[in-house]
Parts: structure tokens; sequence; C-alpha cells
């Protein structure tokens, strides 16, 4: 399973009246709510794979990406990102330009970006968990992308 991951709004919620912690290796700390709920997302899918969507993607290694999720209590999965968005594409289109290229139905999209909104209702139904940026990955959002997870991994096997 693929997990298209943002990191601001999602991972650190996106509250401009409050600054954030940094960690030691110069990227913001991850609200810890929000690891405890990835986590669960990671557990319960086969093969977890998360894929940086965030505009941060290319700002570490993949080895750096490791090590910061480690570093903030992620469970250990690969991880790899989207391609460089060079022709500064919205996030709408840049996911669009993946499902395009890579033509697989296993994977949900963990968001605040707002924009994804307009993409199909079958897209957001079965692959969509859009956050509230203030809040970021909660419960509820956590609740549904493993719902998504289920299913999709249901259609897959059969």
């Amino acid at each position: 399973m693929k997990i298209l991951l943002d990191i601001d709004g999602v991972m650190i919620p996106a509250r401009p009246w409050q600054t954030y912690e940094l960690g030691s290796d110069g990227f913001g700390m991850f609200n810890k709510m929000a690891v405890i709920n990835l986590n669960q997302i990671i557990t319960s899918c086969r093969n977890p794979e998360i894929i940086l969507t965030t505009s941060h993607k290319h700002s570490f290694t993949l080895k750096q990406w490791q090590d910061i999720f480690s570093n903030r209590g992620v469970l250990p999965t690969q991880i790899s990102r989207l391609d460089s968005n060079s022709s500064v594409m919205s996030r709408k289109d840049e996911i669009l330009n993946w499902c395009l290229k890579n033509q697989i139905d296993n994977f949900i999209v963990i968001d605040d970006d707002k924009g994804l909104n307009s993409m199909d209702s079958v897209f957001k139904e079965d692959h969509l968990i859009l956050t509230n940026p203030t809040i970021g990955l909660n419960k509820i959002a956590t609740e549904d992308a493993i719902l998504k997870i289920e299913k999709l991994e249901n259609l897959v096997s059969k």
C-alpha cells in the first residue's frame, strides 16, 4: 500500500500563530498524536510505503527522511517521494501525474490541501484523506484511512 503523505497540516499542524519545535536535524517535530495515528495506518496495511508529497520532499535525502521519521517515532517503512516539482504544479496535478505514471489502485493520499477537493468523486471516496490543517492527522482521519486501506487491499487481493 502506497501512502502519499504530506507533512505540514498532517504530521505538523499548520498553526501560523504558533511556532513549532525543530528537531536536532533541523526539521519540525511531528505532533505526537499524528505519529501514533500514522503508525496505526502503517500497521493496518500490507507492504506499506510512504511517498512524500510535501513541498519539503527534496530538502533532504531519502536516508535523511528515514532518520527524520525514525527519530520522531514513526515505524520503519520504505520512504520515497514524488519527482521534483520544477514546473511548480499544484498538489492535485502532482498527484494526478503520479497516478498516471504508476497506474495502480492500492494507494491513499493523506493531505490538507483543499485543492484536492476538486478531484473526481471516486478518487476522493477511494483514496483521499483530507485533514484539517490546524489539527493534522487525527483519529477520525486515521479511521477513514484504515477503512479505505481495507477496501483497497480487498479489491487488489481478489
